[in-house]
Protein backbone atom coordinates (compact mmCIF):
# COMPACT_ATOMS: atom_id res chain seq x y z
CA UNK A 1 0.00 0.00 0.00
CA UNK A 2 1.42 3.83 -0.88
CA UNK A 3 2.09 5.78 1.54
CA UNK A 4 0.55 9.02 1.24
CA UNK A 5 -1.75 11.80 2.76
CA UNK A 6 -3.30 10.73 5.80
CA UNK A 7 -2.03 6.59 6.22
CA UNK A 8 -0.75 6.85 9.95
CA UNK A 9 1.60 3.65 10.42
CA UNK A 10 1.85 1.97 13.64
CA UNK A 11 3.67 3.79 16.50
CA UNK A 12 2.72 4.54 20.41
CA UNK A 13 1.09 7.84 21.04
CA UNK A 14 0.28 9.19 24.04
CA UNK A 15 -1.90 12.63 24.79
CA UNK A 16 0.95 14.61 26.70
CA UNK A 17 0.54 17.92 28.60
CA UNK A 18 3.82 20.77 29.13
CA UNK A 19 3.85 23.06 31.84
CA UNK A 20 5.52 26.40 31.28
CA UNK A 21 7.38 28.00 34.02
CA UNK A 22 4.89 31.52 33.56
CA UNK A 23 1.83 28.19 34.56
CA UNK A 24 0.59 27.86 31.44
CA UNK A 25 -0.92 24.29 29.96
CA UNK A 26 0.03 23.08 27.06
CA UNK A 27 -1.36 20.25 24.81
CA UNK A 28 0.20 18.26 22.67
CA UNK A 29 1.35 14.00 21.63
CA UNK A 30 3.99 12.17 21.86
CA UNK A 31 4.83 9.61 19.23
CA UNK A 32 7.38 6.79 19.81
CA UNK A 33 8.46 3.99 17.14
CA UNK A 34 6.14 0.83 18.23
CA UNK A 35 8.74 -1.74 18.96
CA UNK A 36 12.21 -0.14 19.69
CA UNK A 37 13.83 2.87 21.51
CA UNK A 38 13.91 5.85 19.49
CA UNK A 39 16.94 6.93 17.41
CA UNK A 40 16.46 10.73 18.46
CA UNK A 41 13.57 12.68 19.04
CA UNK A 42 12.26 15.94 16.70
CA UNK A 43 10.90 18.89 19.07
CA UNK A 44 8.10 20.03 16.81
CA UNK A 45 7.28 23.82 16.19
CA UNK A 46 4.37 24.98 14.65
CA UNK A 47 3.10 27.65 11.84
CA UNK A 48 1.85 30.49 13.06
CA UNK A 49 -1.20 30.20 15.12
CA UNK A 50 -2.64 33.39 14.09
CA UNK A 51 -2.88 31.70 10.51
CA UNK A 52 -4.23 28.54 11.42
CA UNK A 53 -1.08 26.82 11.87
CA UNK A 54 -1.10 24.25 14.51
CA UNK A 55 0.41 20.53 15.93
CA UNK A 56 -1.56 19.11 13.07
CA UNK A 57 -0.50 21.51 10.46
CA UNK A 58 0.14 18.40 7.90
CA UNK A 59 3.80 18.01 7.91
CA UNK A 60 3.92 17.58 11.67
CA UNK A 61 1.29 15.46 11.01
CA UNK A 62 2.39 13.35 8.55
CA UNK A 63 6.00 13.53 10.68
CA UNK A 64 4.19 11.80 13.56
CA UNK A 65 2.31 9.74 11.86
CA UNK A 66 5.22 8.44 9.43
CA UNK A 67 8.62 8.53 11.19
CA UNK A 68 8.00 6.70 14.03
CA UNK A 69 7.84 3.74 11.98
CA UNK A 70 10.08 4.24 9.11
CA UNK A 71 13.02 6.54 10.47
CA UNK A 72 13.13 4.89 14.56
CA UNK A 73 12.44 8.90 15.56
CA UNK A 74 10.14 9.87 18.44
CA UNK A 75 8.04 13.06 17.42
CA UNK A 76 6.83 15.55 19.81
CA UNK A 77 4.33 17.96 18.66
CA UNK A 78 1.97 20.47 20.45
CA UNK A 79 0.02 23.63 20.82
CA UNK A 80 1.87 27.32 21.88
CA UNK A 81 0.12 29.45 23.82
CA UNK A 82 -3.50 30.04 23.05
CA UNK A 83 -3.48 27.65 20.03
CA UNK A 84 -6.39 24.97 19.15
CA UNK A 85 -6.52 21.99 17.88
CA UNK A 86 -8.73 18.52 17.98
CA UNK A 87 -6.13 18.04 20.56
CA UNK A 88 -7.56 20.61 22.73
CA UNK A 89 -6.82 24.38 23.40
CA UNK A 90 -3.36 25.24 25.19
CA UNK A 91 -3.87 27.84 28.01
CA UNK A 92 -2.46 31.61 27.47
CA UNK A 93 -2.47 33.32 24.35
CA UNK A 94 -0.16 34.04 21.25
CA UNK A 95 2.35 36.83 22.01
CA UNK A 96 3.98 37.32 18.83
CA UNK A 97 6.78 34.88 19.77
CA UNK A 98 8.00 36.36 23.21
CA UNK A 99 6.33 34.60 26.02
CA UNK A 100 6.55 31.27 23.66
CA UNK A 101 10.15 31.20 24.94
CA UNK A 102 8.27 29.46 27.79
CA UNK A 103 6.49 27.27 25.24
CA UNK A 104 9.85 26.49 24.03
CA UNK A 105 11.71 25.99 27.40
CA UNK A 106 8.94 23.52 28.35
CA UNK A 107 9.18 21.06 25.70
CA UNK A 108 12.68 20.65 26.12
CA UNK A 109 12.14 20.21 29.98
CA UNK A 110 9.61 17.30 28.64
CA UNK A 111 11.79 15.79 26.83
CA UNK A 112 14.69 15.74 29.59
CA UNK A 113 12.30 14.45 32.14
CA UNK A 114 11.44 11.58 29.46
CA UNK A 115 14.70 10.59 28.79
CA UNK A 116 13.92 11.24 25.18
CA UNK A 117 17.65 10.94 22.91
CA UNK A 118 19.04 13.33 20.95
CA UNK A 119 16.36 15.95 20.78
CA UNK A 120 16.38 18.33 17.16
CA UNK A 121 13.85 21.26 17.04
CA UNK A 122 12.20 21.38 13.94
CA UNK A 123 10.63 24.70 13.20
CA UNK A 124 8.17 25.80 10.50
CA UNK A 125 7.59 28.95 9.48
CA UNK A 126 6.22 30.60 12.55
CA UNK A 127 8.18 27.75 14.44
CA UNK A 128 11.62 28.53 13.00
CA UNK A 129 11.56 32.03 14.21
CA UNK A 130 10.89 29.99 17.72
CA UNK A 131 13.83 27.93 16.90
CA UNK A 132 15.92 31.26 15.81
CA UNK A 133 15.15 33.00 18.96
CA UNK A 134 15.66 30.05 21.70
CA UNK A 135 16.80 26.57 20.81
CA UNK A 136 20.64 28.10 21.38
CA UNK A 137 19.43 28.27 25.50
CA UNK A 138 18.88 24.12 25.09
CA UNK A 139 20.50 20.98 25.01
CA UNK A 140 19.58 20.17 20.96
CA UNK A 141 21.65 18.30 18.45
CA UNK A 142 20.62 20.77 15.96
CA UNK A 143 17.99 22.88 14.05
CA UNK A 144 16.28 22.01 11.17
CA UNK A 145 14.25 24.92 9.37
CA UNK A 146 10.99 24.82 7.35
CA UNK A 147 10.16 27.63 5.04
CA UNK A 148 11.82 30.44 7.67
CA UNK A 149 10.50 34.12 6.90
CA UNK A 150 12.86 35.86 9.27
CA UNK A 151 10.10 38.29 9.83
CA UNK A 152 10.62 38.32 13.43
CA UNK A 153 14.52 36.55 13.73
CA UNK A 154 16.75 40.46 14.41
CA UNK A 155 20.09 40.12 12.31
CA UNK A 156 22.11 40.00 16.20
CA UNK A 157 19.97 36.51 16.67
CA UNK A 158 20.98 35.04 12.80
CA UNK A 159 24.52 36.42 13.74
CA UNK A 160 24.32 34.77 17.18
CA UNK A 161 24.66 31.35 15.48
CA UNK A 162 27.92 31.60 13.89
CA UNK A 163 30.02 30.70 16.94
CA UNK A 164 27.30 27.86 17.77
CA UNK A 165 28.80 24.89 15.93
CA UNK A 166 25.53 22.85 16.17
CA UNK A 167 24.50 22.42 12.95
CA UNK A 168 21.15 24.53 11.24
CA UNK A 169 19.41 22.96 8.27
CA UNK A 170 17.69 25.35 6.75
CA UNK A 171 14.57 24.29 3.63
CA UNK A 172 13.97 27.39 1.40
CA UNK A 173 10.90 26.53 -1.15
CA UNK A 174 11.78 27.78 -4.73
CA UNK A 175 8.14 29.53 -4.83
CA UNK A 176 8.05 30.78 -1.19
CA UNK A 177 5.93 33.65 -0.10
CA UNK A 178 8.42 34.96 2.26
CA UNK A 179 11.48 34.21 1.58
CA UNK A 180 12.75 32.56 -1.28
CA UNK A 181 16.53 30.60 -2.08
CA UNK A 182 18.51 33.70 -3.08
CA UNK A 183 17.73 36.45 -0.29
CA UNK A 184 17.57 33.26 2.15
CA UNK A 185 21.28 32.44 0.83
CA UNK A 186 22.04 36.34 1.61
CA UNK A 187 20.46 36.19 5.22
CA UNK A 188 22.21 33.14 6.40
CA UNK A 189 25.56 33.96 4.91
CA UNK A 190 26.38 35.30 8.31
CA UNK A 191 26.21 31.61 10.17
CA UNK A 192 28.97 29.78 7.78
CA UNK A 193 27.88 26.42 8.54
CA UNK A 194 24.46 26.73 7.91
CA UNK A 195 23.35 24.45 5.38
CA UNK A 196 21.35 25.93 2.82
CA UNK A 197 18.47 23.32 0.66
CA UNK A 198 16.27 25.44 -1.89
CA UNK A 199 13.70 22.89 -2.68
CA UNK A 200 12.83 23.28 -6.64
CA UNK A 201 8.91 23.80 -7.04
CA UNK A 202 8.50 24.34 -3.34
CA UNK A 203 5.87 26.76 -1.70
CA UNK A 204 5.65 27.81 1.63
CA UNK A 205 2.96 25.15 2.92
CA UNK A 206 4.75 22.52 1.35
CA UNK A 207 1.21 21.08 -0.21
CA UNK A 208 1.67 18.00 -2.34
CA UNK A 209 2.86 14.57 -1.33
CA UNK A 210 6.19 14.93 -3.37
CA UNK A 211 6.88 17.93 -1.47
CA UNK A 212 6.04 16.27 1.99
CA UNK A 213 8.56 13.34 1.27
CA UNK A 214 10.89 16.22 0.21
CA UNK A 215 10.79 17.77 3.61
CA UNK A 216 10.54 14.23 5.49
CA UNK A 217 13.38 12.88 3.42
CA UNK A 218 15.62 15.94 4.35
CA UNK A 219 15.31 15.94 8.20
CA UNK A 220 15.92 11.97 7.74
CA UNK A 221 18.96 12.93 6.08
CA UNK A 222 20.26 15.41 9.04
CA UNK A 223 19.24 13.22 11.99
CA UNK A 224 19.13 9.65 10.93
CA UNK A 225 20.56 8.73 7.52
CA UNK A 226 20.66 5.03 7.82
CA UNK A 227 17.28 5.02 7.59
CA UNK A 228 16.77 6.24 4.14
CA UNK A 229 15.58 6.00 1.03
CA UNK A 230 12.58 6.33 3.04
CA UNK A 231 10.00 3.79 1.86
CA UNK A 232 6.92 4.70 -0.01
CA UNK A 233 5.02 1.64 0.22
CA UNK A 234 3.78 0.02 3.54
CA UNK A 235 3.26 -3.64 3.85
CA UNK A 236 2.46 -3.99 7.30
CA UNK A 237 -0.28 -3.45 9.64
CA UNK A 238 -1.78 0.19 10.16
CA UNK A 239 -2.86 2.32 12.92
CA UNK A 240 -6.40 3.95 12.82
CA UNK A 241 -6.73 7.13 10.41
CA UNK A 242 -4.95 10.31 10.98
Amino acid sequence: MEIRGPMLLPARREDVELHTQDGLRLVGELALPAERAPHATLVTLHPLPTAGGFMDSHIFRKAAARLPALADLAVLRFNTRGTTSPRGTSDGSFDGGESERWDVAAAMSFVAERGLPRPWIVGWSFGTELALKYAADHDVEGIILLSPPLHRTTEDELAGWAEDPRPIIVLVPEFDDFLRPDEAAKRFSVIPHATLIPVEGGRHLWVGENQTRTVLTEIVAAINPDALPLPTEWDGDLGAPA
